[in-house]
């Protein structure tokens, strides 16, 4: 990702031919001090992003931070302090409160979701269930909040889903088709291949030519069932319908991976502002 011209054009979108607000009533050179509240508990995230957009805006400007990205945080604190034209500040302060909601919001979730299997050995993937031209930010979140990234996009990865097995006519097809693709292109990215049933498994476990397997909306007990077919041959994937109530029950199963879009789409924004100090 282009990061200083996604800041361009966010600003762009917002200001326009100016900031009118600001223009009227506070003078160019007015310098400025304000502060970062924290108003809720959780795991803070755009730190960095926060001070590159400052630096983006003025160069001048400097920032005194007091949390940095990843750490737990509760209502009433401080993350950071920054100093620049009133104008700077202004002018990023919606930018930097709507990133920096988002992301505390996606790492807060991750973590709960992250300690509940804190215990077992699986590790928490993202999906590409994310906002479109937001999605570094998201998946830079997940690892905040100490999960891990799944495929960044369709370019990094070839997963064979429901859709693109039901296309090709069969699993056996569609794993053969990828490799040939891979070959003939000379690309060195890894299958993994979705199974919807216990037969799906057998067939992929027989046939080979993979790296992951997705276990689709199994449940705890047939996922065990499915383990025990793989039996370590490939890495594991279990993915579909699961809650901070289920993921421990999933976790306990031994599968490598769980996979769970929730962590983005259902993230609620942590609640933060930026207030003049004077």
């Amino acid at each position: 990702m282009n990061f200083y011209e996604f800041i361009r054009t966010a600003l762009e979108e917002d200001i326009q031919e100016g900031d009118h607000s600001t223009l009227a009533c506070i003078a160019a050179n007015k310098k400025g001090k304000a502060i970062l509240k924290i108003k809720e508990n959780g795991i803070l995230a755009g730190v960095e992003i926060a001070q590159q957009i400052f630096s983006y805006i003025e160069p001048e400007s400097t920032i005194t931070i007091f949390k940095k990205d990843g750490e737990k945080v509760h209502a009433g604190e401080i993350a950071f302090e920054v100093n620049a034209t009133v104008h700077t500040i202004l002018k990023a302060e919606r930018l930097v409160l709507n990133i920096m909601q988002r992301m505390s919001g996606i790492a807060s979730l991750t973590n709960r979701y992250v300690e509940q299997i804190n215990s077992f050995p699986a590790k928490i993937l993202d999906t590409r269930k994310t906002t479109p031209n937001f999605r570094w930010f998201e998946k830079r979140a997940v690892v905040i909040g100490g999960g891990h990234n799944h495929r960044f996009g369709l370019y990094d990865m070839i997963m064979l889903k429901d859709n693109h097995i039901d296309y090709c006519g069969d699993i056996e097809k569609a794993i053969d088709k990828a490799n040939e693709y891979l070959t003939a292109k000379n690309l060195s990215l890894k299958i993994e291949v979705e199974a919807r049933t216990l037969d799906d498994v057998r067939a992929i476990v027989a046939h080979g030519g993979i790296h992951r397997i997705m276990l689709d909306n199994f449940s705890p007990e047939t996922l065990t069932e499915a383990l025990q077919i793989i039996d370590h041959k490939f890495e594991t994937e279990a993915s579909g319908g699961i809650t901070l109530e289920t993921i421990a029950d999933f976790a306990r199963t031994g599968v490598d991976f769980i996979s769970a879009g929730a962590i983005i789409h259902h993230a609620v924004s942590m609640d933060l502002s930026l207030k003049a100090l004077m």
